[in-house]
């Protein structure tokens, strides 16, 4: 499942499920442009590390993408820094946790903008020059909040089923164009969010890190397992690879079984 000579840009991706994203594109041969906020010094040491460890370039830039320019900008800078643009991984999010009666409009329209309306932008901007090239892939980081629903997550469960359904929309305008469009559903994934919430609860109930992990996991998946950012990234490979040339406009669950139920 080689990607050498590929381009690809992973927004969100200098920590977390993003990172993992980026770091398995690199290891499979293609050349990233990262995206996100972060120390810069440490963010231009990662990608420095990256690109030296897997052999290809690595570029990073910061863009904003709450707005529509923010996203266009950035996917027609990585197009001119790279020459083309093949895969694209809309992966940048936040989340806001309150009821709806309590919930502040200005956390709906920023959750909106960046889990939702930047995975749209991301897409209008890539997809002409990948029809024109005859091949492109498109991967859309979803969650299981795009198939179920949790209480108090309202902005995020509905920018979720929201991708999921622009996935499924923009699967079926590029049927035979040599353009997929798949959405990766995790549940938990170890991240080191995640890392410090566990580490947290912990503290506060006076029990360790392993019995609280589990009882997080309990709560929605049958599989006590988190996922990793490593095994999102090797999926979203096989998204990219010829083995998956067929596959198109589908939700993939990587989720310990949480809709299964």
């Amino acid at each position: 499942m080689t990607l050498i000579g590929r381009h690809a840009l992973v927004t969100g991706s200098t920590s977390g499920i993003g990172w993992g994203v980026a770091r398995a594109l690199a290891r499979a041969g293609a050349d990233v442009m990262l995206n996100g906020f972060g120390d810069p010094g440490e963010v231009d040491e990662r990608r420095r590390a990256l690109a030296e460890e897997f052999g290809v370039t690595v570029g990073y830039d910061p863009a904003d993408l709450s707005s529509a320019e923010g996203v266009a900008g950035l996917v027609e800078r990585t197009q001119t820094a790279f020459g083309s643009l093949d895969v694209l991984v809309n992966n940048a999010g936040i989340q806001h946790v309150a009821p709806i009666e309590e919930f502040p409009v200005e956390r709906w329209d920023a959750v909106i903008a960046l889990n939702l309306s930047a995975v749209f932008h991301g897409m209008r901007c890539a997809i002409p020059r990948m029809r024109e090239r005859g091949w492109g892939r498109i991967v859309n980081v979803a969650s299981a909040h795009g198939l179920v629903a949790s209480t108090h997550k309202v902005a995020y469960v509905a920018a979720k089923h929201g991708v999921v359904g622009a996935t499924k929309v923009a699967a079926l305008e590029l049927a035979n164009s040599g353009v997929t469009v798949n959405a990766v559903c995790p549940g938990w994934v170890l991240t080191p969010l995640v890392e410090r919430q566990i580490a947290e609860r912990a503290a506060a109930n006076g029990t360790t890190v392993a019995e609280e992990s589990v009882a997080l996991l309990a709560e929605k998946q049958p599989l006590h397992a988190f996922t990793t950012p490593e095994q999102i990234g090797d999926l979203a490979v096989f998204l990219c690879s010829d083995a998956a040339s067929t596959m198109t406009g589908a939700p993939i669950s990587i989720d310990g079984g949480w809709t299964a139920q």
